[in-house]
């Protein structure tokens, strides 16, 4: 018995007896590491190549604009922008001609979320001298779960027999 167990398995104990090619592997990665450093340099090349081509087609800038730095894509050195975003500003006045009708859209926008989130989340006064009030929508939420919304009662349904009168209306009309 212990013959025919042998010889279906060929006498290696059911699992792989190689090792993997070390060498091999590193090979490899040595060229992978070799072929993301080529292509690095050239996609560097070509970004390179077509700005320099765009730079060429460039228009010429308005000349209502003073004081125009190469790229104006990136703030000089002088206007490093700063927290509030005032060298930022600087830079525009001095450098654009007015109107500039959005300079920072980030902040105008965050701006007005924020006004509405605190319209939306605090009690104030619509109108002081109808004594109407602007309540919080969370606050709005417990009054109705706590009230109920309104409802008419089965005797005050106006339209219901608005309509019913209608109906019979174009009836005898035909």
């Amino acid at each position: 018995m212990t013959d025919e167990t042998q010889s279906g398995n060929h006498g290696q104990g059911g699992y792989e007896q190689s090792d993997i090619n070390v060498a091999g592997v590193l090979y490899f990665l040595l060229g992978l590491a070799v072929f993301g450093v080529i292509a690095y340099f050239l996609a560097r090349g070509l970004y390179s190549y077509l700005e320099k081509q765009n730079q060429a087609q460039q228009t010429p800038v308005s000349p209502l604009v003073t004081k125009t730095t190469q790229d104006t894509r990136h703030l000089p050195p002088e206007y490093k922008t700063d927290a509030q975003s005032t060298d930022y500003e600087k830079y525009l006045k001095k450098n654009f001609p007015a109107p500039q009708l959005e300079t920072d859209e980030r902040s105008q926008l965050n701006s007005i979320i924020n006004d509405q989130e605190e319209k939306l989340s605090t009690y104030d006064y619509v109108d002081r001298q109808a004594g109407t009030v602007r309540i919080p929508i969370d606050r709005a939420m417990d009054l109705i779960v706590a009230r109920g919304l309104p409802t008419r009662g089965p005797g005050t349904d106006a339209s219901s027999a608005e309509s019913k009168a209608y109906i019979k209306g174009t009836k005898s009309g035909r």
